[in-house]
């Protein structure tokens, strides 16, 4: 059996569901693989993700696609890359209390956003106000990371970006009415988020390794796609106490619409990462000339 280890995003929730099952149901040890699935609530975010694999904590782990820009274009860049996409469609928004009265983005000028302190996040917000008519003087505060959503809750900031598949369900099932705005509706060609990364640099000798792993994953989340309701019990033991009373059923159907099918499930297009990447130097943003084939490979998807 091959040992290896993902990082999480974040604490265990839908999205991550094809991990959970793909290991439960065997799928990962069917293909030589012994997976250790590793969440941020294990060290409440001390140290990202990403950083993880720098480290060579783990061989895998979760974050947006601007992580890799940024960890090729630090000052000792590090060859971080993308190997597969969990959805085909940003489950993502930038959510305010309706109670707020924000009624669109420009009326966030002078208002507080909870920021996750990513790359590019806080300039795509600002960015975002000023394509919707304002000046983009948002507060932008940084909480402790996975205390974000209180933040909201409580009434300490104004704006924050969630997951529609997992707080917005919290969200309506709590009566919370929320306002949400899609980066899309607001000429923002956002890409993907969360990728799957690794250092590229191990993708030579570990090909056929990596290749099982993203097979087994797919057939963990198509599973999920097929039975929701199995899925979900194998989740649950796994949510925080706080998210157990969370609607899996509701979260786990989100989700499982987009994350394509068999055939294109984890496969980024390349056109897609190429208009973001544009929109980002169009925009000052990015200044390194990255290209788009640098930051992910859909080879391993492919590679039989």
């Amino acid at each position: 059996m091959k040992s290896l280890k993902i990082a999480l995003d974040w604490t265990p929730n839908a999205n991550h569901i094809g991990f959970y099952v793909a290991q439960q149901m065997g799928f990962y040890k069917n293909t030589g693989i012994d997976l250790q699935i590793i969440h941020a609530g294990e060290d409440h975010y001390k140290t990202t993700p990403a950083k993880k694999v720098e480290l060579g904590l783990v061989n895998f782990a979760l974050c947006p696609l601007e992580s890799v820009m940024s960890y090729q274009t630090k000052a000792i860049p590090y060859s971080l890359q993308a190997i597969a996409t969990l959805f085909k469609e940003d489950l993502s928004a930038i959510v305010c209390k309706s109670s707020s009265g924000i009624k669109s983005p420009k009326h966030l000028d002078g208002k507080s956003y909870a920021s996750y302190k990513a790359r590019y996040e806080d300039a795509i917000i600002k960015q975002m106000i000023i394509n919707d008519g304002g000046s983009g003087t948002i507060e932008v505060q940084y909480p402790a990371k996975l205390g974000i959503w209180n933040t909201i809750k409580n009434n300490q900031v104004d704006a924050t970006w969630i997951f529609m598949n997992w707080e917005g369900v919290i969200a309506q099932q709590q009566g919370l009415d929320l306002t949400t705005f899609k980066l899309k509706d607001y000429q923002i060609p956002y890409s993907y988020s969360p990728v799957i990364v690794v250092d590229s640099n191990t993708i030579k000798e570990q090909e056929s390794i990596y290749s099982n792993f993203l097979n087994a994953t797919k057939l963990g989340f198509i599973y999920a796609q097929e039975n929701p309701d199995q899925a979900a019990q194998i989740l649950k033991p796994h949510l925080p106490e706080a998210d157990k009373s969370i609607d899996l059923m509701k979260c786990i159907k989100i989700t499982c619409e987009a994350i394509g099918d068999k055939k294109s499930w984890g496969i980024m297009e390349p056109s897609r990462v190429n208009e973001f990447l544009k929109w980002l130097q169009e925009h000052q943003l990015e200044n390194h000339n990255l290209k788009a084939d640098s930051l992910f490979t859909n080879s391993l998807l492919t590679h039989h």
